[in-house]
C-alpha cells in the first residue's frame, strides 16, 4: 500500500511540474501539435496518478493481488504512455509514438483488474 501511495505522490508531483514546464518552458519551442501531445501525456499521467492512489487505498482495506497488479499496470502505463509521449513531443521521433499504445493497453488492463477486484469484494 505504501509503495502505491509513494508512486502516486511522485507521479502527481511530476505531472504538475511537467504540465507547468510544458505551459511555460516549452511554449514557443515546440510546435502546436507537439504541445498538445505534451498536454495529453500530462493529462493521462494525472488521471492514472489518481488511479494509483485509489489502488493504495483499496489495498489498505483489501489485500488482493488483483488490486496490486492493477496498480503495477497503472504505473507501467504511466511510464510507457506518458513517457513515450513526452519524448515524442520533444524529439518527434516516431518510434516513441509507437510505444504509446502499449502504455494505453496497460492502462486498460489496470482498469479491468481494478474493476474485477472491486466487484469481487463488494
Amino acid at each position: 500500500m505504501k509503495l502505491f501511495i509513494f508512486l502516486g505522490v511522485i507521479n502527481g508531483f511530476l505531472a504538475v511540474a511537467l504540465g507547468a514546464f510544458g505551459a511555460h518552458g516549452l511554449e514557443g519551442k515546440l510546435t502546436e501539435k507537439s504541445l498538445k501531445t505534451w498536454e495529453k501525456a500530462v493529462q493521462y499521467q494525472m488521471f492514472h496518478t489518481s488511479a494509483l492512489l485509489v489502488t493504495a487505498l483499496l489495498l489498505a482495506k483489501y489485500q488482493l493481488s488483483t488490486i496490486s497488479m492493477a496498480g503495477w499496470f497503472f504505473f507501467a502505463g504511466i511510464i510507457l504512455f506518458s513517457g513515450s509521449l513526452y519524448i515524442y513531443a520533444t524529439t518527434t521521433i516516431k518510434t516513441f509514438a509507437m510505444i504509446t499504445p502499449i502504455g494505453g493497453f496497460a492502462f486498460l488492463i489496470g482498469w479491468i483488474l481494478l474493476g474485477y477486484a472491486t466487484c469481487k469484494v463488494m
